[in-house]
């Protein structure tokens, strides 16, 4: 296992709260130069992300992943300003109480958990094939293991909406159907993808509103680890075992195979072609 991450370089998105702020700081700890691309700062409070700030060990981008042209701003600004980026987490995400759609018109969802994971990996690739570790972790959800249908056609603007079970649990199934679908392509550039299950973990915040349902919101307050637990397991994730695999989804440190796997392609080809008809032809 890789444990220690000088001179390495990570990207992280949604870096500044939860699963991907513990993310953060264990890298940093270890020595890696961290990119953040969030939509909002960190805490100020933190001793260890503020030195990391001030010594540019952690360098910051602002953006709104969901939306086209603030990401485009952000990712130019990333490419324009780094050399290499040698492990990707596109870890930012969360879940909406009703249903919400992108500037683009798309659901929100499957916007940021599913369309955005990918342009900024195809947006990065050239940064991602400098690196050495070449990784790629796209973080999703066990929320799938309740979906018994799926409609890759019904992904942008589904008919009906449910908390976590719906469109949340749809957008991280399809995430990592591209993720499997997308490796060998990547592994032309020696670059390895996979997708990370992280649990569940208590990353509820005070005075934001969530897509949880009630029971859901207990149970994490009551019972749930902290977000250290989620870090860890995208940090394995990308470290462990499993590092020299692509296109495979991890489950507590296990490979398991997906549900719906005969819809991945065309889950590759709906993200690929807003890529490169929305975001690379602008």
């Amino acid at each position: 296992m890789i444990t220690k991450g000088h001179d390495k370089v990570a990207l992280i998105t949604g870096a500044n709260h939860g699963i991907g702020l513990e993310l953060t700081r264990r890298l940093l700890s270890e020595g890696f130069q961290v990119i953040a691309l969030n939509r909002s700062g960190f805490p100020e409070d933190d001793p260890l992300i503020r030195e990391s700030i001030e010594r540019r060990r952690l360098r910051v981008h602002r953006a709104d992943l969901s939306d086209f042209e603030s990401l485009r701003r952000a990712l130019g600004a990333i490419r324009a300003s780094e050399e290499r980026i040698d492990v990707l987490f596109n870890n930012a995400g969360g879940s909406v109480p009703e249903l919400t759609f992108s500037r683009q018109g798309r659901e929100l969802h499957f916007e940021l958990q599913t369309v955005a994971p990918y342009v900024i990996a195809m947006e990065l690739r050239e940064l991602l094939r400098r690196g050495s570790l070449k990784t790629v972790v796209n973080t999703s959800s066990n929320a799938f293991d309740m979906t018994r249908r799926f409609d890759p056609d019904a992904l942008e603007r589904p008919a009906s909406f449910k908390q976590l079970f719906g469109p949340y649990a749809t957008s991280k199934l399809a995430l990592s159907l591209w993720t499997r679908e997308v490796a060998p392509l990547l592994e032309k550039d020696g670059i390895k993808i996979r997708s990370v299950d992280p649990g569940g973990n208590n990353t509820l915040r005070k005075g934001k509103r969530s897509g949880l349902p009630f029971f859901v919101k207990t149970l994490m307050r009551l019972f749930f680890p902290p977000p250290t637990q989620g870090a860890s397991r995208l940090y394995e994730g990308a470290f462990g075992a499993h590092r020299e695999l692509s296109g495979v989804h991890l489950k507590k440190d296990r490979a398991m195979d997906l549900p719906f796997r005969e819809h991945g392609p065309r889950v590759l080809e709906k993200v690929r072609s807003i890529h490169e008809r929305e975001f690379a032809a602008s």
